[in-house]
């Protein structure tokens, strides 16, 4: 191993020492059959442009940027081990970090949603943290919609020139918080409250989350800040080749 890879494996291992163990409680990751059918097809169909535009640049990555694996390798642990961690929320039910904005702002929001696919499948099959058939709705609200976000936000405070790890913890904090905002319009429209239908659903799953979501998404924020300043420290070859550092500096 060289000494990057040796550091990296051991930031690597901290996580997952710190967040991989979960409570056993009802995780965010919508779960096994708490969609109806309509509905699974439908937002897994809405997840397929991204995922093959997402595989297209994955593999012209790959080619052109071999250095660049270990990054994609470490951007996929990162949204496994936090997403994995289950923090009890109100009502029985329970909030966590997504991880995927790291992703999102190092690679963009496409290669990420292939990796986000990748880390729900895994969880869904080993840890039994969400479902198969609700597959492509955690895939649109974890690994679609809040890393468009997080790079729409990053890209954003590049132009306005906002200090550059201030834009990291605003990215990945606000991509988080959007995820959440689109689960909860999720169930809302499947599940919509007999008083006051769709609006008054959405509104009552934004409630239930708020509580551990808004501070979870600033703790997920300070720690991606902590983990682009290793990156920056250690991997700047590597951050150079995908354009991250020129980028952000330019």
């Amino acid at each position: 191993m060289t000494k990057l890879e040796k550091r990296i494996t051991a930031v690597t291992a901290v996580l997952a020492l710190a967040f991989g163990v979960t409570q056993n409680v009802g995780a965010m990751h919508i779960a096994e059959g708490f969609l109806t059918p309509g509905w699974c097809i439908g937002w897994g169909a809405i997840c397929i442009p991204f995922l093959v535009v997402g595989v297209m640049q994955m593999k012209r990555t790959v080619s052109k940027h071999r250095k660049t694996l270990i990054l994609l390798a470490m951007c996929g642990a990162y949204a496994f081990v936090l997403s994995a961690l289950k923090i009890p929320s109100i009502n029985g039910s329970s909030s966590h970090p997504t991880g995927t904005g790291l992703a999102a702002i190092l690679f963009g929001p496409f290669l990420t949603s292939v990796l986000g696919i990748i880390v729900l499948l895994f969880q869904a099959t080993l840890l039994a943290h969400g479902g198969l058939t609700t597959l492509g709705a955690n895939t649109f609200s974890m690994a679609v919609a809040g890393p468009l976000v997080s790079w729409g936000i990053f890209a954003l405070c590049k132009k306005c020139r906002l200090n550059r790890l201030v834009s990291v913890f605003l990215a990945a904090s606000l991509g988080d918080l959007f995820t959440y905002c689109v689960t909860s319009i999720q169930l809302g429209l499947d599940h919509p409250s007999e008083v006051g239908g769709i609006m008054a659903s959405i509104v009552r799953f934004m409630g239930v989350f708020a509580v551990t979501q808004i501070p979870l998404a600033i703790v997920e924020g300070l720690l991606t800040v902590v983990v682009v300043m290793g990156l920056e420290a250690y991997a700047k070859p590597e951050l150079t080749e995908i354009g991250y550092l020129k980028e952000a500096t330019a």
